[in-house]
């Protein structure tokens, strides 16, 4: 069975909660769903399925770059960590003249293409790790990238110099461990819908932050 063909069989195509404009092949539970993965590749150790849900940092930013399209309406946009393409289908509906979605699990790379189709939108995929890469993009977008300090840290860096050399660069965050609130300020706070099977709470206090 092809990644595509896999997604369809174990998702369902609904609403986004705080972006119901946005529909996503979303999972609902975790632990079978990756189950099924590991099953399908004959593998273990496979990553979890992130990109079959809608993360509440994802969430946040997708409602933002929807309620503010000046923030990217004719802009070249990255999504990093995209994992099922939300934020990017939120830039692309908002307006930026060219959005790409970047993800290094190649089922996300799948789940981008599938979700960008289902909601009309045209997004490009990079199936790679770009951080310590700067390609001009003029908005970089990234939702729920400091819940392990290794790759907190590693991001934060890469973003603080692309904000540095000009780049907008926002980020959505629920209050994971690892987020330099002392280097950022907050430009929004949603209360935004999740549930149990991912967090610790089914409405999440989220907002959008911006380096200082």
């Amino acid at each position: 069975m092809s990644r595509s063909a896999f997604i369809r069989a174990h998702t369902r195509l609904l609403p986004v909660p705080h972006a119901p404009e946005i529909r996503l092949h979303l999972a609902d539970e975790t632990v079978p769903l990756w189950k099924k993965t590991e099953e399908e590749l004959e593998r273990d150790g496979l990553p979890p399925p992130f990109w079959a849900f809608a993360w509440a940092g994802g969430q946040a930013l997708a409602r933002y770059v929807l309620d503010a399209p000046d923030t990217v309406r004719g802009r070249s946009v990255l999504d990093f960590a995209s994992g099922s393409g939300l934020v990017a289908i939120a830039a692309s509906k908002a307006g930026a003249a060219e959005v790409t979605g970047a993800d290094i699990d190649p089922f996300a790379v799948d789940a981008i293409l599938l979700n960008a189709e289902a909601n009309d939108c045209r997004i490009a995929v990079r199936a790679e790790d770009l951080i310590g890469r700067d390609e001009g993009w003029e908005v970089v977008l990234a939702g729920d990238v400091c819940y392990e300090r290794d790759m907190a840290a590693r991001v934060i860096a890469w973003l603080s110099s692309l904000a540095g050399r000009g780049a907008t660069v926002l980020i959505g965050d629920p209050g994971r461990s690892y987020l330099p609130k002392d280097r950022l300020e907050a430009t929004a706070e949603y209360r935004v819908p999740t549930t149990r099977e991912l967090e610790d709470a089914e409405i999440k206090r989220t907002q959008v932050w911006r380096f200082r």
